[in-house]
């Protein structure tokens, strides 16, 4: 077994392998760029290297760097995580050439794999079931589509070096091909250095589902059970479990069958992931295999009760594969869900910030939470916004959906916009619960999943109130102590007058909604106003930012995070947002920015859709603009004329830029 480990890799995944590494007494060296100085995975590694400036191409994704920083602290193996160099095949012959061992497949089965047209030719020599579709290697626009119209729509065209849901385009109909194919040929190009694609028949409400394999040096070969990763969006997973609903015996020994012959095709050796495309009546074809461990495989985990990080390790130092075939069996139900710092109302635009809150559930038993970042990290544009994964495990997938359900209601995040509300409606979703799956789950659920904002509710607004006077009190006596007489009635905040009673007003925005909350002080108590009821109300501060509140006879628990003028309420299982609104400080809610369109990140423009000059219907695309590896097309907001745009297509922008000088009309 190895000493030493370099894994090349950061966030949850380097934390991940690092966790395991440390219990099999191996030690740990961890990489890192300029931008992740201070982040989880180097606080845990036993030797950290710098590899270079916050850009992945700069730092995390330079080969030569990692098997340097191999040489220099002495790294028998490399761990490649998943994602950066973790599919790259001439990676993987770089380290072989150092005499560095590659935690993962050999270079040949990542080239097999890594194209997507290449694997489906071996994949058909194997009898694998293949989907309807075009694998050719004439890419011809013209070809492509004449193509796609004989496959018939719809269609999916994919990025052939492609994984993760990038380089994806679903085409309903013939005349949206050739903008289709050319956005998808931009984002491969752009996320693979390769802008080769394929085109499939889309299967109508499938299911995605993928076999866990693992192969050893020795010819050895077995599946660990299934997933079923159907809830997507943007191609993307959001919510995994195992095992699949549904799933016969029979039906699963068929795939995982299939899943081994796949990988024995390819003389493959460690961890890898065969996805297939399920029909709801159960026939299934091959889509791709991934060279490397998922991000889902804690589910796996979770039924199995086995290690996947600790049999990588193994299989790498040439061990042969813990348990046969018939020694593996399922046990309960798990299911993942993906903690994402991302606004689920805007299309799942991806956040970033100060986690000035973090406070995931207690792990135990049954719940897990893989993470690479802690309270106070910053989420950046320059890597994948995922904050956490949040596992849990019980006898049954009930169970297992109650669990979720409370786990995700104890999450606590502030500082930023996060996905646990959106996650919380998902698994509460009939269709979900009732394991009605497909890809298009989150598309044919819009109406629940995607409510009517509604008002903050009262209770919450009545908790933020005393949260700013709990922490108006806390804040007195810290300065009453600090000064030269701490019981002078001065300090005091307890709003007293010497005939009448003190009143107030405090203030919040609820959205475009302004709030206005009467406060009149009374002795150890205060009467709470809103929308003409008033409230008794009391309220204790305990540690940190939680509150102990009476609302008339009722008593509970509560949190409120401050953030400037932002109010983040944990109440009840759920999170409400607020700003805090001072008279002297208002703004018209209604300023436009002079009808320009600002950049919600920081990013890159990558095309120009319109001209100066060019009048354009409400929803009109006008520019694409690259951030966080997706591409975000900025539409015009209502009928109008473009009157200029203020960058270059290839111009870096930072968060807020205005991008567009848009007139609407009058």
């Amino acid at each position: 077994m190895f000493n030493k480990i370099l894994i090349a890799n950061r966030g949850e995944i380097a934390c991940r392998v690092i966790k395991t590494a440390r219990r099999m007494g191996i030690r740990t060296v961890a990489v890192y760029s300029e931008a992740d100085a201070n982040a989880r995975h180097v606080r845990l590694a036993d030797e950290a290297v710098l590899l270079g400036p916050a850009a992945a191409r700069e730092s995390y994704l330079v080969a030569e760097k990692i098997v340097e920083a191999c040489q220099r602290t002495g790294a028998q193996a490399v761990h490649p995580g998943y994602g950066f160099l973790s599919e790259n095949a001439d990676f993987a012959d770089a380290l072989a050439a150092n005499g560095i061992a590659f935690i993962g497949p050999p270079a040949s089965a990542i080239r097999a794999m890594g194209s997507k047209s290449e694997a489906k030719k071996l994949m058909g020599a194997a009898a694998v079931p293949l989907t309807p579709g075009y694998h050719g290697d004439d890419q011809d626009p013209v070809l492509l589509h004449r193509e796609a119209d004989v496959i018939g729509y719809p269609v999916l065209i994919k990025a052939a070096a492609g994984g993760g849901g990038k380089g994806m385009r679903l085409v309903e109909q013939s005349a949206d091909f050739p903008d289709a194919l050319a956005s998808c040929k931009r984002e491969a190009i752009s996320s693979f250095g390769n802008d080769h694609v394929l085109i499939e028949k889309y299967i109508t409400r499938p299911r995605h589902i993928e076999i866990q394999v693992f192969a050893d040096t020795l010819g050895n070969c077995v599946y660990l059970f299934e997933r079923d990763c159907s809830v997507q969006r943007r191609h993307q997973k959001v919510l995994e479990e195992a095992p699949a609903p549904g799933m016969t015996a029979e039906r699963r020994r068929q795939m995982g069958d299939a899943a081994v012959a796949a990988a024995k095709a390819v003389g493959y050796v460690g961890a890898g992931t065969v996805e297939f495309i399920a029909n709801q009546d159960g026939s299934f074809y091959f889509m791709e295999m991934n060279t490397r461990l998922q991000v889902e495989h804690p589910v796996t985990e979770m039924i199995t009760g086995q290690d996947l990080v600790e049999w990588q390790l193994r299989v790498a130092a040439g061990q042969p594969l813990p348990l046969r075939q018939e020694q593996l069996a399922i046990r309960g139900h798990a299911l993942e869900a993906r903690i994402y710092a991302e606004d689920a109302n805007k299309g799942f635009l991806p956040a970033t910030g100060r986690l000035v809150r973090l406070l995931p559930p207690a792990e135990t038993l049954n719940v897990r939470v893989d993470t690479g970042v802690e309270q106070g990290d910053e989420i950046t544009p320059w890597y994948d916004p995922m904050i956490a994964k949040l596992i849990v495990w019980d006898e049954t997938r009930d169970a297992a959906l109650a669990r979720m359900r409370k786990a995700l209601a104890d999450y606590q995040v502030a500082g930023l916009t996060t996905n646990i509300d959106f996650l919380s409606r998902l698994v509460a979703c009939p269709a979900f619960a009732g394991a009605d799956l497909d890809t298009g789950l989150i598309e044919r659920q819009q109406d629940f999943l995607f409510p009517a904002a509604q008002p903050v509710p009262r209770d919450a607004l009545l908790v933020a109130t005393v949260g700013e006077l709990l922490w108006e009190q806390h804040a007195a006596r810290q300065v009453a102590q600090a000064s030269g007489d701490p019981w002078s009635p001065w300090h005091a905040r307890d709003g007293w007058r010497m005939n009448l009673s003190s009143a107030r007003t405090i203030s919040f925005r609820d959205g475009e909604a302004l709030v206005d909350a009467r406060v009149r002080y009374r002795h150890e108590h205060w009467e709470i106003s809103i929308a003409g009821t008033t409230t008794i109300a009391r309220g204790k501060k305990l540690d940190g930012d939680r509150f102990a509140v009476e609302l008339d006879d009722r008593r509970l628990i509560a949190s409120v995070v401050a953030v400037d003028d932002k109010r983040s309420v944990f109440f009840q299982g759920s999170t409400y947002s607020l700003l805090r609104d001072d008279p002297l400080h208002r703004v018209d809610a209604g300023d436009s920015h002079g009808g320009g369109l600002t950049a919600p990140m920081p990013g890159k423009v990558v095309a120009l859709l319109a001209q100066p000059g060019q009048k354009v219907e409400k929803g009109t695309p006008l520019l694409i603009l690259e951030a966080m590896k997706m591409e975000h097309t900025i539409t015009a907001p209502a009928a109008g004329i473009v009157k200029a745009f203020c960058y270059a297509a290839g111009e870096q922008v930072g968060d807020g830029a205005a991008l567009v000088e848009f007139e609407g009309e009058a």
